[in-house]
């Protein structure tokens, strides 16, 4: 497998690079998160026309059929600039599911509008546990009542992709407009202040049968090989996120003097960066072989392995090198003023998005093991 970038994904990643350093510095990021819905329109609008929204969909849909990697190579520099947009939701997660499902006309149609960004979507992951919401059947279409929570940017889509069970226990996905009655967004606080939460209510919502985009064992293969693709972006992001821990510190302790010379000439401090500096290298890797993968295979069991080890790599990464990021910048890293705070918080919370990495050990090893999960002692 070569890791290495080819001149195509290493212009991807420059123009990522130049792009956003114009149009999401962390002034623009700090602004951002305290408006009401924490978007940055203006920036969204600018990769709407860089065409990132339909990187790896299908060109027949309006996209530019790059794949996996050069997603992930975008969400690694988006993590990077802690972008306030719903990229991951929207692209990464939302238009991925759809195209995960060739056989529903209803998911195909929605494609070209949210390759070109005209369209805002957001998926919202079902749980791990058997607390999803129920879909009953009616005269007239579906009836859809629960609740899903920890959606990232639903406050601002144009529409929400809903799984939820039949009584007969297969899943359902359905597509809700913004403002549908029965339907409720609740924002809730985050701790990652660059990326607002919502819970969303479905009570009695009443929806038409063509709101059902798919149904049954498809569905339900999708929504987990979509769930290892989602992990592995994120896992990317986690990379952008320890990767400008790193560079940071590095500016930092190259400006910052103690005993007449900068602490960046002390080897205490030199072991520490090169340390941070092992963790971002083999958790690149680690995405970037994942990523590989998701593009080259359709084995559920291999995309897990793959996905699961992007997901631990980089969550240990960037979790590491945030906090290394504050002790090396003295400590002042948490105060408000500096930014090691933010990339820390992001850390935090991206670790417990689709699961812990304890939940991802445990279905790797209970596939190893050939054992249901949760049931390892």
């Amino acid at each position: 497998m070569n890791l290495l970038l080819d001149d195509e994904q290493q212009l991807i990643v420059d123009s990522a690079i130049s792009f956003l350093a114009d149009a999401s510095p962390m002034s623009r990021v700090r602004t951002v998160s305290e408006t009401e819905d924490g978007i940055d329109h203006a920036l969204w609008l600018g990769m709407v026309d860089m065409g990132w929204c339909g990187v790896h969909l299908p060109e027949d849909v309006g996209g530019l059929g790059l794949g996996w990697i050069a997603l992930c190579l975008l969400q690694e520099q988006l993590g990077r600039h802690l972008a306030c947009v719903p990229f991951f939701e929207g692209i990464a997660m939302a238009a991925t599911l759809l195209r995960e499902l060739p056989d529903s006309a209803e998911a195909q149609a929605l494609l070209p509008e949210l390759a070109s960004g005209a369209l805002r979507a957001v998926l919202a992951m079902p749980p791990e546990s058997d607390t999803a919401a129920l879909a009953h059947a009616t005269p007239d279409g579906w009836l859809l009542d629960g609740s899903w929570s920890h959606v990232s940017a639903a406050g601002s889509a144009d529409l929400l992709l809903l799984p939820a069970r039949a009584a007969t226990g297969e899943w359902l996905l359905f597509a809700v407009g913004q403002g549908s009655a029965g339907l409720q967004v609740q924002a809730t606080p985050t701790l990652d202040a660059t990326r607002h939460g919502a819970i969303v209510h479905a009570q009695a919502l009443a929806l038409p049968a063509s709101a059902c985009l798919a149904r049954g064992a498809k569905l339900g293969a999708a929504l987990e090989r979509v769930r290892c693709l989602a992990a592995i972006a994120l896992a990317a992001e986690q990379v952008g996120v320890a990767q400008q821990c790193l560079d940071l510190t590095l500016a930092y302790t190259a400006q910052r003097s103690q005993f007449g010379k900068t602490i960046a000439g002390f080897q205490a401090v030199k072991h520490r960066c090169a340390q941070m500096l092992v963790m971002v290298e083999a958790a690149r890797s680690a995405v970037y072989g994942a990523a590989c993968m998701a593009d080259a295979t359709t084995d559920a069991a291999t995309l897990l392995l793959y996905a699961a080890q992007a997901r631990l790599e980089a969550t240990q990464a960037a979790q590491f090198c945030a906090r290394e990021s504050i002790q090396l910048h003295g400590g002042v890293g948490f105060t408000w003023e500096y930014d090691p705070h933010f990339f820390l918080r992001r850390s935090q919370a991206n670790s417990q998005r689709l699961g812990s990495v304890s939940v991802w050990l445990e279905q790797v090893a209970a596939q190893l093991l050939d054992a249901p999960a949760g049931e390892l002692a």
